[in-house]
């Protein structure tokens, strides 16, 4: 794998599992009625999450030029982070708005 890609993969693998932090964190906030901080936690998995997509999309408009990219396990492993990065977002922006209902 040249430089380039590997970079690329570890940037899409840092930033997926920033972005999982970051939503857990913010689970872990709005569980304790820190409500304001559970959704600076969520901005910042949203921030992560823009990254690692604008990554992706980078790869799919390359690919649309013809320019094919390498499939191997190292790509698959930081899809498979981003994917589930964004499933960990996407239920921690649901939980925090459960439990600011339940504050109320």
């Amino acid at each position: 794998m040249d430089q380039e890609r590997e970079m690329l993969v570890m940037n899409l693998i840092v930033d997926a599992g920033s972005a999982k932090s970051s939503a857990l964190e913010a689970i872990a906030l709005a569980r304790e009625g820190k409500m304001e901080e559970a959704r600076a936690a969520l901005e910042r998995a949203n921030e992560d999450i823009s990254r690692a997509h604008g990554t992706q999309t980078g790869l799919i408009q390359n690919e649309a030029k013809g320019n094919k990219t390498e499939i191997d396990l190292f790509m698959v492993h930081a899809q498979d982070h981003v994917m589930t990065a964004i499933l960990a977002k996407d239920l921690a922006a649901e939980m925090v708005e459960l439990y600011g209902k339940l504050d109320s």
